[in-house]
């Protein structure tokens, strides 16, 4: 088993990982007397590409709505940069530094990626209503800003092409791409990923992957991603946490994970003698 230490570890490939960012202290989530998660504890660390697996139905979203606010738990505590994290509104995580996309795409249809893209930079606007409508002073400085940070992630992303495009006439994995890039135009220092590649034919999972991999290398950014692909997984993460029927099976490194007898009877089905 991994032993991340206080100060983190260091991975295969020689990268260095730091210490906790975000902790998960006995999380259990309950909708009417369904329990979607059991009182389950994991930590994520800093500049780790950190891995949520399971069955369907295992409780994967419902722990990333918990980590971006959309969920209260009504057991255990979130700690965030060594904080013990009070009850939030998703706006005022996001304000905390922490970004997401969505299994179900969800961008604003009829506007152009660039304009998508801007969304992803409110939690960096100061300026008041009416020197916006104005376009005046600090609100014609923020925009000319924003608007430079935004047209890095465009270029970073290989979207240049399609970013006067309105949405809606994009292919599904461009989609994804934009939201993504929304996400990073939000300068996160948590980015969560739910299932960033569903629906994606090979070679958009393989630029996706690719990307994914820059995010982390290029800008630092400590990523929390669920994906079904288990290639895609066992590729890319530093650590994995496995759950089933919202509970905790699997922690550690993908071969650890990989060679867990409580992980592989979860996917294949099957009881263990």
């Amino acid at each position: 088993m991994l032993d991340a230490g206080a100060e983190g570890y260091t991975t295969e490939d020689g990268r260095k990982i730091g210490g906790v960012l975000m902790e998960m202290k006995n999380i259990t989530l309950r909708f009417g007397g369904v329990e979607a998660i059991k009182d389950i504890s994991f930590d994520i660390r800093e500049g780790e590409i950190r891995a949520i697996i399971g069955p369907n139905g295992a409780g994967k979203s419902s722990m990333l709505n918990v980590i971006s606010g959309f969920y209260v738990p009504q057991q255990g505590e979130v700690w965030f940069r060594g904080e013990k994290r009070p009850q939030m509104k998703p706006y005022q995580v996001a304000a905390q530094g922490i970004a997401r996309t969505f299994q179900n795409i969800a961008l604003f249809e009829g506007m152009s990626v660039l304009d998508n893209i801007m969304t992803g930079r409110l939690t960096h606007m100061d300026a008041g209503i009416a020197a916006q409508a104005l376009w005046w002073g600090k609100a014609q400085r923020e925009e000319v800003a924003n608007r430079a940070k935004v047209e890095r992630v465009i270029d970073f992303l290989e979207i240049q092409h399609i970013r006067k495009t309105p949405v809606a006439r994009l292919p599904y994995g461009l989609k994804k791409r934009v939201e993504l890039a929304r996400a990073l135009a939000a300068e996160p220092m948590l980015l969560l990923l739910d299932e960033p590649m569903a629906g994606m034919n090979v070679e958009e999972k393989e630029d996706m992957s690719r990307f994914i991999l820059d995010v982390n290398d290029e800008f630092g950014t400590t990523i929390a991603l669920i994906e079904h692909d288990m290639g895609v997984v066992m590729d890319l993460s530093d650590r994995v946490v496995v759950m089933d029927y919202g509970k905790k099976i699997g922690d550690g490194t993908p071969d650890e994970v990989r060679s867990n007898q409580d992980v592989i009877d979860a996917y294949l089905g099957v009881a263990h003698d």
